[in-house]
């Protein structure tokens, strides 16, 4: 009997399909609304401290951290780990970050 040795499911050239697969949908669905959080929660401007704008930026720069949170979150899942790279962890740390001063300074 020979012992055949069984092919790796994760070549290299396998993953590019699979990349756009985990890729896109993280990125429309995820990273694209928290991105658009931000920009509203920069956007806002209230004119004082009781202003009812200042109530929307600070739950629309939560909304953004917590949505990136759910990225990361998904991003440390070992299939999207492997496939995706560490690079997909810079985008919802980045919004993340601005959107948690942006919470902070309002």
């Amino acid at each position: 009997m020979t012992y055949r040795s069984r092919e790796s499911i994760d070549l290299p050239e396998d993953r590019g399909c699979l990349r756009w697969v985990l890729g896109a949908p993280l990125a429309v669905c995820v990273y694209l609304p928290a991105a658009y959080l931000c920009w509203v929660s920069l956007t806002l401007r209230p004119d004082g401290p009781y202003d009812r704008i200042r109530d929307d930026a600070l739950f629309t720069a939560h909304a953004c951290v917590v949505l990136c949170f759910a990225g990361v979150l998904l991003t440390a899942v070992p299939l999207f780990h492997r496939t995706l790279g560490r690079w997909w962890y810079a985008a919802p740390f980045l919004l993340a970050s601005v959107a948690f001063v942006r919470g902070q300074t309002v």
